[in-house]
């Protein structure tokens, strides 16, 4: 660019850019040459990306301006809230945050989760005051390394200061969820430290027992006796009003394929609490906030920060059509932030201030509306989850909206789908696609949900290929290319299994997202298939309308 600010000249000179491309500029830096080879300023940090949707995480170069940045729009989210709540200074919020340990690499610099880094900066621990910022953990809790020290600590504060809490959440519904999940393993433990003021010997690191202990000060049976009433009820529905019975809503990233997570947040706050989707964000920027917070979370879209990063959109066909990491999109074709149309639908491009230049970021968005001349946008699905055995290509919002509408035969018989994932099984002639479903009773009145046999679970399948694309059902019906969907029911657990063996692989904990799509041969397919417990497969051909 020689200099030049002029955007036709950028557009013209400036390619549109996948990970692949800028990936080894970034690995040059890591192993020390300097940050000017893709960069103006001094990349401080590299940000590790969730890295679950195809397994292995992504670097994203960061300076030292985009706390600041990140800062901004975390500034702008409880002044958004207290027009449409009122008291939310008046109290804490109970979130489940954690860290995950960084590492540096050969040059020095610091490999950490983005979370983890806004955490361990001085602008997340000087927010004392910060009428908005007070929080039942203690910074040493959140810091703790281990999550489930961190976790269990995080949930004994909370419970302590049940009274107090008038917000809840996580960063990702799948967090939050797996906390409650932890909760209804060990409210007993947690009841026991609230009775006699001492912590669980199972707290080992220092600093976050240390702090714990100064927060529980004394014993408090008369709390111990609220906690282990409520937690030793039946159900387990509405829970979460009863435990913390001030809280005015709930936090968390509910688009997307936490949208799957709802049901099981409305089951523990038995649809009281306001479910509340506040920003959107990734490791390679931050992008824009939800202007409507109590909106469904079907309906949130997200207003486009213009000083987070310079975006462009590529243009989706109504199909949804996107070009995929190896095929070159045209630099000509791009549309700026205010040239978008509403309904339409776009691929997320970014240029940010540490070195990502027209960066395809991969995201799929919908335009719903405009905040006087700022565009509003719908997160649609991510481009590189998809299931392909031929000429069928299964996205993960078409998996999703499939899952969706099978699920609804589950519920009808007392059931709900806790998890899922899928790969494609090219082990049989034709391939197929293999879904892996955490299934749970929904007890109501004293009573199970009925029994799933063998007819009900066929008939998920059938409804799960039903609802997918014409081109996926002439494979399946007329082609013959694709052999029939099958649906592996897995034991309780497994999917935390999952999320322990990714999170130790190098994931955070904080960013954990259930991935739609597992690799064939690895780790986790492996592990899964180690807790199977049954096997159903659809029997008979989808209905061929439309194809």
């Amino acid at each position: 660019m020689n200099g030049s600010v002029d955007i036709s000249a950028f557009k013209s000179q400036v390619p549109v850019v996948t990970y692949d491309v800028v990936q080894p500029y970034i690995a040059r830096i890591a192993a020390g040459e300097r940050s000017s080879i893709l960069c103006g300023e001094q990349i401080v940090e590299l940000l590790r990306s969730s890295g679950t949707s195809q397994g292995e995480p992504r670097l994203m170069p960061s300076i030292s301006e985009d706390i600041y940045r990140r800062m901004y729009l975390y500034s702008l989210i409880m002044p958004i809230m207290s027009k449409y709540i009122r008291g939310l200074g008046e109290g804490k919020a109970m979130y489940l945050l954690f860290v995950k340990a960084e590492t540096l690499t050969n040059a020095g610099i610091p490999v950490r989760s983005v979370l983890t880094s806004y955490y361990k900066s001085p602008q997340f621990l000087q927010r004392k005051h910060d009428l908005y910022n007070s929080y039942t953990s203690p910074d040493e809790v959140i810091l703790c390394p281990d999550s489930q020290q961190s976790m269990y600590c995080q949930l004994l504060c909370g419970l302590v200061e049940r009274q107090n809490v008038v917000r809840l959440g996580a960063v990702f519904a799948s967090a939050f969820l797996r906390s409650i999940s932890f909760l209804e393993k060990h409210w007993h433990d947690l009841v026991t430290d609230i009775r006699t003021g001492r912590i669980n010997p199972s707290i080992t690191n220092a600093a976050c027992r240390v702090a714990t202990e100064s927060f529980l000060a004394q014993p408090n049976p008369e709390l111990a006796d609220e906690v282990e009433a409520i937690c030793s009820s039946e159900s387990w529905k509405g829970v979460l009003g009863r435990l913390w019975p001030n809280v005015k809503y709930i936090e968390a990233v509910l688009t997307g394929t936490m949208a799957q997570y709802v049901p099981m947040l409305e089951f523990y706050s038995d649809g009281r609490i306001p479910l509340v989707c506040t920003m959107y964000a990734s490791s390679e920027s931050y992008f824009g906030v939800n202007l409507r917070p109590l909106c469904s979370p079907k309906d949130v879209s997200y207003t486009i920060l213009p000083n987070m990063a310079y975006f462009e959109f590529v243009p989706l066909d109504d199909g949804l059509r996107l070009a995929e990491d190896g095929e070159a999109v045209e630099k000509e074709k791009l549309v700026g932030l205010v040239d978008v149309k509403v309904g339409c639908y776009y691929e997320l491009v970014v240029t940010t201030f540490a070195g990502l230049y027209r960066y395809r970021v991969g995201d799929v968005l919908q335009v719903t509306g405009f905040y006087n001349r700022a565009p509003q946008f719908k997160f649609i699905c991510r481009r590189n989850v998809i299931l392909s055995v031929d000429a069928d290509k299964t996205n993960e919002e078409d998996l999703h909206g499939s899952v969706s509408r099978a699920k609804k035969i589950l519920e009808d018989r007392g059931h709900i789908l806790l998890e899922y994932t899928s790969f494609t099984d090219t082990s049989t002639v034709p391939g197929h696609y293999v879904l892996f479903w955490e299934v749970k009773a929904t007890p109501t009145s004293g009573s199970g949900g009925a029994r799933l046999d063998a007819q009900v679970l066929e008939s998920c399948c059938v409804a799960v290929e039903e609802s997918l694309d014409c081109v996926y059902r002439r494979c399946r019906a007329h082609d013959r290319s694709v052999g029939p969907l099958e649906i592996r029911l897995v034991e309780a657990g497994a999917f935390d299994a999952l999320m322990d063996l990714l999170v130790s692989q190098g994931g955070s904990i904080n960013q954990y997202k259930t991935p739609r799509c597992i690799e064939p041969g690895g780790a986790a397919l492996e592990l899964l298939d180690s807790k199977a417990t049954a096997s159903f497969f659809s029997p008979r051909d989808p209905e061929a309308t439309g194809v």
